[in-house]
């Protein structure tokens, strides 16, 4: 249930410099004088407790700024996968935001909250074969891993940068700002699978610096003014299941899109449940 500071907090967002402060951030990330990335990196750590444990590495100097340690690699290990094929992947560590069905190309954002398929992939070609499928909105704290890997194995078809707003995406503020993830600038990946085509749409929002893909690298920024498509049609960017396909700086939002026939998600999934990149949410369904 929305609470009145919540609501007040999530209209303030309307008056802030949203680009400003988050390009603000993204130089500040980017930085290479030492002390000031180690004071960062140990204040950010501290206060949102990062696991050391688990990353790659522990030692500051391995970090030359900022946005190295945020978009930081993991020790082998530790996020077990399931690659068998049998089961669907979380696509990233976060906490499940919405889950359940696409019905009449409708998602549900929040309670009193839903919005269009078509508007959240800027009618793109997928939006038909997907109107009555499943979906799954896995929010990313701060704390979290912030690499983000195929929920299932794909052929990348297109990508498509949608240019927008940049509210928070934390809970309160979607639970209060009408078509959030349609009105924020996000980065949409549509995938050929095994049971047709499949998107993976990275959500911007306040603070974070820059979205990027393996396969194209930093897409943002800049920040263009217009959508900018990239066909892929004739390419061979194959993504295996549970391999990395792009990250964020900061944290922000991720939504899969699948198609009918392509899995059936885990009864179990609840709002607010945590989650971890690899792990099985679902059954992927034979041909």
């Amino acid at each position: 249930m929305s609470r009145p500071l919540d609501r007040i907090r999530s209209a303030l967002q309307h008056l802030l410099p949203q680009h400003l402060l988050t390009w603000l951030m993204h130089r500040l990330s980017y930085c290479h004088v030492v002390w000031l990335k180690n004071m960062l990196i140990r204040t950010i750590a501290r206060v949102y407790r990062i696991d050391w444990s688990e990353a790659a590495s522990d030692e500051l100097r391995t970090y030359p700024n900022f946005n190295a340690f945020f978009t930081r690699p993991l020790k082998p290990g530790s996020r077990p996968m399931d690659t068998s094929g049998q089961s669907l992947l979380c696509p990233s560590d976060g906490f499940i935001s919405q889950s359940g069905a696409i019905t009449d190309g409708q998602l549900l954002q929040a309670k009193g909250h839903t919005y269009a398929t078509r508007d959240l992939l800027a009618d793109d070609a997928a939006v038909a074969g997907l109107q009555q499928g499943e979906f799954l909105t896995v929010y990313l704290s701060p704390r979290d891993y912030h690499r983000v890997h195929m929920p299932a194995a794909g052929v990348l078809r297109r990508m498509i940068h949608v240019p927008g707003r940049l509210y928070s995406v934390a809970p309160y503020t979607v639970q209060n700002v009408s078509g959030l993830f349609t009105r924020n600038e996000r980065v949409i990946s549509i995938f050929n699978g095994l049971h047709g085509e499949f998107a993976v749409v990275l959500v911007g929002a306040m603070l974070v610096g820059s979205m990027a893909t393996v396969w194209h690298g930093t897409v943002n920024p800049p920040r263009a003014r217009a959508i900018r498509s990239y066909d892929y049609t004739d390419s061979t960017v194959h993504l295996g299941q549970g391999e990395q396909m792009g990250h964020f700086n900061m944290g922000s939002t991720v939504i899969l899109l699948l198609p009918p026939g392509m899995t059936r998600l885990d009864d179990s999934l609840v709002t607010g449940q945590p989650v971890r990149v690899g792990q099985s949410i679902g059954r992927l369904l034979a041909d």
